[in-house]
Parts: C-alpha cells; structure tokens; sequence
C-alpha cells in the first residue's frame, strides 16, 4: 500500500509536483471543497506552492503553483491539467483545449 508520503514522492520525481523546500511543513496550508456545475465537486489542499486536487470522479492531481496573470494557477509540466482559483472561485482545465471540466465552482 502506498503511503501518502511514498504517492508525493513519486509525483515529484515524475516532475508532476514540485518538491517541497527543506525544512518545509508538510501540512496543508489550507483545505476547500469547492461546488461546481452540473453536480460536480472537489477539494483541494492547498500548500505553499502546490495544490493536491481531488475530483468527485475520483480522481486526484498534484499540480505545482505556476505564474498566473490574476487569481492563482497550478498546472502540470506541459499545462494540459490547469486549476485556476480567485477568491471563493475556481475552475478546472483539461487536455490542450483547455477543456473546462469543472466550472463554475465556489467553495463552501
């Protein structure tokens, strides 16, 4: 079984998630279950410069923090998984369209 730890590591190494600076808190800094359109939901678990992402598809990512023009971005390495967060919003982006597969999402 794969351990919380173990599952970060490996993402990291994959370049999936950035590592975390030494001596750094592997807490989150801040958790948000965000409600969105048509049913769908998800949480994320904020830290300094990272986000894990759980969707109600089951699904989870963990995207570094990358430059944003307003609000807050992560993304992975080639930007094909993208969650935007301004505020209480947020959306999810998918594929190189930019898919948004989680609109209109407000955290509770």
């Amino acid at each position: 079984m794969m351990t919380k730890a173990m599952w970060l590591a490996s993402l990291a190494a994959a370049g999936l998630l950035a590592a975390p600076a030494y001596g750094q808190d592997p807490d989150p800094v801040s958790t948000a279950t965000y409600r969105c359109a048509e049913g769908k939901s998800m949480v994320a678990m904020y830290f300094p410069d990272a986000v894990e992402l759980t969707l109600k598809d089951g699904r989870k990512f963990a995207l570094p923090q990358v430059i944003s023009g307003s609000g807050t971005r992560y993304a992975n390495a080639d930007e094909s998984i993208q969650f935007f967060s301004k505020g209480k919003t947020a959306f999810f982006t998918e594929g190189s369209d930019d898919n948004i597969t989680y609109k209109d999402c407000v955290a509770d």
